[in-house]
């Protein structure tokens, strides 16, 4: 443990002796000490509203007073975080909100593979030579464990859970470790009713709107110049889902984008596409999907067809694995409720 913990008897607010734990951790270095805190004492600050605790910095240590649950995520939280600063990293926001998701999982996810219960945490990660992503949520974890063992791998949830970046940062790195030759990157050219040939410009003009978070993605994991070097050698390719027909995808770490426009047929053409030492990532978001009504979604019939087959794993986010703004976790499930309660109301209607 990084915190050298020292332990009293007079907890700040009197608990039963059953549930009550009061005690000290002092980290040796100042300055990481000061960084783990916050500016202002906000990283502990979030602890404590998070975790319902009280967590009081004094020089580099930190008293926390709790239950002896939450308390014991409090330690773990702030000892990943730590660690985290003695290996060369930075503390964020972000950061603190996800060491304390995975602190939490570990007491109620018991089965979870990557916690060790009252220990250490352990989080899954994604590294390229530009930038190392660790995983803010157990569904995160998942995920990218998911995509470190099975060829075919289906994300879904809602915005903002890092499912299509995980993807591209996973693909990027397949790439620099030699372990696939190329990466391929798709969407369906389907957006709430637009349609390319009613816009300007080329073809390549014409799609690179909808492809746009995808070349993100990739300049965020690999330098600029390397991404637009790979293009143009046809390593790194980027089309529109139309293109992949009559393909044989091999030595490849194929991403579909937006998935849930698919058409059932496309769906189907695509998964086909599959060849010799390949990856293959379908992430998508089946509460927003765009096709003309009474068109099923690909996405959404490849989700029950495929449950449970050999060498798929399908991982599932949920509204509380968004790490966007907090705000926008409230937004989907504001929506996620009202959609709900007019389902019930056809439902009974019918």
């Amino acid at each position: 443990m990084n915190g050298q913990e020292l332990v009293s008897s007079s907890p700040r607010h009197p608990r039963t002796p059953s549930d009550s734990n009061h005690f000290v951790l002092t980290f040796e270095n100042n300055r990481f000490a000061s960084e783990l805190f916050g500016q202002f004492d906000q990283n502990l600050k979030l602890l404590e509203e998070r975790l319902n605790i009280d967590a009081r910095a004094r020089g580099n240590s930190v008293v926390i007073s709790g239950d002896v649950v939450t308390t014991n995520q409090a330690r773990r939280t702030l000892d990943y975080l730590y660690e985290k600063l003695q290996k060369g990293g930075s503390v964020e926001r972000s950061d603190v909100e996800g060491a304390i998701r995975m602190a939490v999982a570990a007491d109620d996810q018991l089965s979870l593979p990557t916690m060790e219960r009252k220990a250490k945490l352990t989080m899954a990660q994604v590294s390229t030579r530009k930038k190392t992503i660790i995983a803010r949520t157990p569904t995160q974890d998942a995920y990218i464990r998911a995509l470190e063992r099975a060829e075919l791998v289906f994300g879904v949830g809602p915005a903002g859970t890092g499912k299509t970046y995980l993807a591209v940062a996973h693909a990027a790195q397949l790439l620099e470790r030699g372990a696939v030759e190329k990466i391929i990157l798709s969407r369906p050219a389907v957006e709430a009713g637009e349609r390319l040939g009613f816009l300007p410009g080329d073809m390549k003009e014409k799609v690179d709107p909808y492809l746009r978070p995808l070349y993100d993605a990739l300049y965020d994991m690999i330098p600029a110049d390397k991404v637009d070097r790979a293009i143009t050698a046809g390593v790194i390719e980027i089309a529109p889902l139309a293109f992949m027909r009559g393909r044989t995808l091999a030595n490849a770490a194929i991403i579909l984008d937006e998935a849930q426009n698919t058409t059932s047929m496309q769906m189907k053409m695509f998964l086909t596409r599959l060849g010799e030492n390949a990856r293959m990532i379908v992430t998508g978001d089946p509460s927003q999907i765009d096709l003309p009504r009474g068109v099923k979604s690909g996405l959404v019939e490849a989700l029950q067809l495929l449950n449970g087959v050999e060498g798929i794993s399908i991982v599932r986010f949920k509204d509380t694995d968004v790490v966007r703004h907090p705000l926008v976790g409230r937004i989907v499930r504001a929506y996620d409720s009202t959609y709900a309660a007019e389902a019930e109301e056809v439902r009974r209607q019918d």
